[in-house]
This record gives C-alpha cells, sequence and structure tokens, in this order.
C-alpha cells in the first residue's frame, strides 16, 4: 500500500449534503448540515439538543500545520499518515473522561468515523484558555529576555529553562481580532488578564461574570484529569490551550462545554518522563516537528519571526520534506495515542470512501 493514498489530505470536497459553503481551517473541515437533516438526525439519533439546533460533520484531515504553514512531504505524502485519526482519538478520550469527572461535555454528538464527529454549533467563548506547568517555549523566551509579568501574573527569579511552575499558570490569549475592548489592541493571539476578561465578559462572549469562575475552574480541572492520568504513563502534562462555547440541550439549558479539541499533540506539549529526570527532553507532541524544521532550514528566524510571514510561506510551499521526517512525525502522533487511549490506531487504505459509504448508509447525508 502506498502511504501516500493512506493520507487524507483534501477534506472539504465529500458529497455531503449541505446549503452553506464548507468551512475549512488548517487541519479540520466543517459541513453545515441542513435544518431538514440536523432536525432529522436529532430525532432518529436521540442527540441531547434543541430540536431546531444545527449540526455540522466534522471531518478532520492529516494535514500538518505548524508556523502558520502547511507543510507537506516527497513522494506526494501531503500528510502525515495516522495523525487525524490520532487527534481525534485522543481528544475523545479526554471529553470522554471530562465528562466521567462531572465537569462538562463537549460540542461532539457523535463519533462516526476516527476521521469524523457529528458536532452541535455552540457560541464560542472568544479565548485562547492556555494552562502552563513548566516554562518553556515562547514564555521561556520572553522570561529569558527580562519579562516578568505574563498576562497581569508576575512570575519569580531565578526560573531556568524548562523547569516546573511554581503554581499551574493560566495565561490567556484572544481568539481572533477583537475590536474596541480598551486596553486589549486588535490583533489575533495576543495575551490578556483576567482583569480584561472581568471588565469587559460580554465583549469575550461569555453570558455572565459568574461564568468566568466557572470556566477557569474547567480549565483548571480539566488539566488536572489529564495531567494526572499521563503521570501514571510516565509522561508529564507540559502547556495546553482549550477552547469553550455555550450550547442549549434537549431542555432549554445552556451551558459551557469544552470545544474544538482537548490534550492532543497538536494542541499541547507532552515530555517523556524518565528522559526528563535525566535532564533530557523528548517531545511527544508536534513540538518535535517544530524543531526539526527549525533544524532544517539554515535561517530559523524565517519561522519565528512573524514579520517575515511570506519568506515563511514560501519555504512551506517550495520544500517538500523528507519522508522520513514525516514518518517520525507519524510515529510520534501515534506512539501517545495508543498510550493515552490504550487501542491501536488503525490506518485506513481509503479513509475517504469509508466516511461516504458511513455517512451515507446510517446517517443518509451523502448527495448521489
Amino acid at each position: 500500500m502506498n502511504l501516500a493514498n493512506q493520507v487524507l489530505a483534501v477534506n472539504n470536497d465529500l458529497p455531503i449534503r449541505t446549503h452553506k459553503p464548507v468551512h475549512s481551517g488548517k487541519v479540520r473541515s466543517v459541513y453545515w448540515l441542513t435544518e431538514a437533516d440536523s432536525a432529522r438526525l436529532i430525532k432518529e439519533k436521540g442527540y441531547d439538543v434543541a430540536p431546531d439546533a444545527p449540526l455540522a460533520i466534522m471531518v478532520i484531515s492529516d494535514r500538518i500545520s505548524a508556523f502558520d504553514c502547511i507543510w507537506q512531504g516527497e513522494g506526494g505524502m501531503q500528510g502525515v499518515p495516522g495523525k487525524g485519526a490520532a487527534l481525534n482519538a485522543v481528544s475523545n478520550h479526554w471529553f470522554k473522561r471530562f465528562k466521567e469527572q462531572g465537569l462538562a461535555n463537549s460540542h461532539i454528538l457523535d463519533i462516526p468515523h476516527p476521521f469524523v464527529w457529528i458536532v452541535q454549533k455552540a457560541k464560542p467563548v472568544l479565548i485562547e484558555a492556555i494552562c502552563r506547568q513548566y516554562i518553556t517555549g515562547s514564555m521561556w523566551r520572553a522570561y529569558s529576555k527580562g519579562e516578568r509579568d505574563f498576562c497581569g501574573i508576575r512570575l519569580p527569579e531565578g526560573l531556568k529553562k524548562d523547569q516546573k511552575l511554581p503554581e499551574l499558570l493560566m495565561t490567556p490569549s484572544t481568539k481572533g481580532i477583537l475590536r474596541g475592548i480598551p486596553g486589549v489592541p486588535e490583533a489575533d493571539d495576543v495575551n490578556i488578564t483576567r482583569s480584561d476578561i472581568a471588565q469587559h465578559f460580554a465583549a469575550f462572549n461569555f453570558r455572565s461574570a459568574d461564568d468566568i469562575a466557572q470556566y477557569e475552574r474547567l480549565l483548571r480541572d480539566g488539566f488536572g484529569v489529564i495531567s494526572a492520568d499521563l503521570e501514571k504513563l510516565d509522561q508529564i502534562f507540559v502547556d495546553t490551550k482549550f477552547e469553550f462555547g455555550y450550547v442549549t440541550d434537549a431542555s432549554g439549558t445552556e451551558k459551557l462545554i469544552y470545544m474544538d479539541e482537548v490534550g492532543t499533540p497538536d494542541s499541547s506539549r507532552i515530555w517523556d518522563g524518565p528522559s526528563y529526570r535525566e535532564g533530557k527532553i523528548i517531545e511527544n507532541s508536534k513540538e518535535d516537528f517544530r524543531q526539526r524544521l527549525l533544524n532544517l532550514f539554515p535561517d530559523p528566524d524565517i519561522l519565528l519571526n512573524k514579520d517575515r510571514m511570506p519568506e515563511r510561506i514560501a519555504l512551506a510551499r517550495d520544500n517538500l520534506l523528507p519522508t522520513e521526517v514525516m514518518m517520525q512525525v507519524s510515529k510520534t502522533y501515534i506512539d501517545i495515542a495508543e498510550k493515552i487511549t490504550g487501542t491501536p490506531i488503525h490506518l485506513s487504505d481509503n479513509p475517504k470512501a469509508e466516511i461516504i459509504a458511513i455517512l451515507d448508509e446510517q446517517y443518509g447525508l451523502i448527495t448521489n
């Protein structure tokens, strides 16, 4: 089997019945179902949502994004084998654990295929909720240059690279460009403080000021569940990003839920425990791929400097990565997913055909 055939790189061309344009992100594509199909599925499948809730099919791909660019490999490998299935499997696992622990539900209603979620539309909270347990990455770079104030939190002197922080830090940033909030720059992904959120909670889509404490509790407790479970596997949960939103259930109750993905190698840093104790960092997440890219090109500043975005886009477009780099990423994702879930990741010979067959036979959503 040609590995390139096992990669689902293009995921916005499936014949799913929809009346809106397909929305494609870096990794996932979203197909909004018609009102009739949404209402039919809610009734047929007994989903716990309002009878008129808009539903969508969310299809993951095997594309790999880093430094805001999509990267491809030699030999027609337009993505990483097993990456999409690994990401979904890890997210599904943690969402289930959160539910078991009584934290909150997610936007996922059904999982027809390892690449596919049926989701309900949520009103997103406009915050990238970032939690950090160790000082590394961008925080370390800023700290090493003398910065001590992060999102209104003062860090002590004398911290060393990659060391555990005195406490779990919540360092939120904006999701998208928010306009008209005093003291918050009109740019994507800028750091904000708890005070910014409290003073302008409605601008961040919080229903009430009281919900800020609930969001912080879900963030802290969710991080704690993943961190404790990974510790049992001798893996270290370094930092992660959560996203939240509001949905209404079948009884008409509005609830704050987890959305997007959680605890995955794309949204988190995960370190190997035994190596860390020996003073060595082994990344079991996308950070390993980022480091490989920084070492692969002679001028890493192109990848780190946002002012050089046109050069970066050209770099990603004009350089096919060696097959061994893509396969090492595949191994990283599959290994950590199998470790977390305790089940093997199945590589499909033709994921697109499988998805179409299931959505047709079991959900009646394919246009012929």
